[in-house]
């Protein structure tokens, strides 16, 4: 039996106000449990399509559905992880602090957090990799330390969906694998999408490809090669990335 889907998408448009759309005629599904990574050129969409997921921004037409239900609803079921985090680094705020935040909203106020938050913020650190870290200082920690933070963040409500936005952006080669490991493993309980330039890496790690550009085309991995490649952005791609290489 296929698992059932936890995002339903129907012919669904979306322009700002009166302007161009966006996105076009866009139908697709996720699978419950998917590790699924949104590509596509600058300015194509991504961006939008998580937001509509998320339930940031209201279809112009067509019908989105998530875990059954409206965006807005599903909400409290997701964990996000923004590409750029609202947080000066030398703000002095520990490592623990920033990941409870993500249990602000639930009736808490900054500041009047229970000893529940703090037990789901440990969790979620160490679910992170980073169980010693909590009592450091945010802005002490390396590149790859804060974003592993911020994950946790993302994972402090309990989810069952991650949805992350260029999430290893900035990373060298050595952290930027270990943390797509850590996305795999929590893929085990968790269904994964994430936006991400790195095509190299989507290759290695998800099973499924949503190709944004105005339109969407959703294709299993395997199916991710260079012709597909330059089709979606507009000319001849190569990528090459730990020994993976595409060609057109």
């Amino acid at each position: 039996m296929n698992p059932p889907n936890v995002i339903e998408i129907d012919n669904l448009d979306f322009r700002f106000d009166n302007g161009p759309r966006v996105l076009e005629a866009v139908s697709l599904s996720v699978a419950d449990g998917d590790f699924a990574s949104v590509i596509g050129p600058n300015g194509g969409g991504k961006t939008t399509l998580i937001k509509l997921i998320l339930g940031l921004f209201t279809p112009t037409s067509g019908r989105i559905r998530v875990f059954g239900t409206t965006p807005l609803k599903a909400r409290p079921r997701i964990g996000y992880m923004p590409q750029h985090a609202m947080m000066d680094p030398r703000f002095p705020v520990r490592a623990l602090d920033v990941v409870m935040m993500g249990r602000l909203g639930r009736g808490l106020t900054l500041g009047s957090y229970r000893a529940t938050d703090r037990r789901a913020a440990l969790d979620a650190l160490a679910q992170a990799g980073l169980e010693e870290a909590g009592g450091t200082a945010f802005s002490d920690l390396s590149g790859g330390q804060r974003q592993r933070v911020l994950l946790a963040r993302a994972l402090v409500t309990d989810p069952d969906m991650l949805v992350l936005d260029e999430p290893a952006a900035g990373l060298d080669q050595k952290v930027e694998r270990d943390f797509f490991d850590l996305l795999k493993d929590l893929n085990q309980k968790l269904t994964v999408i994430l936006v991400s330039h790195d095509l190299g890496f989507v290759a290695t790690f998800v099973r499924t490809v949503i190709c944004v550009h105005r339109r969407v085309d959703v294709h299993p991995t395997a199916e991710l090669d260079g012709r597909l490649v330059s089709e979606i952005y507009g000319g001849e791609v190569r990528m090459v990335h730990h020994h993976h290489r595409l060609e057109p």
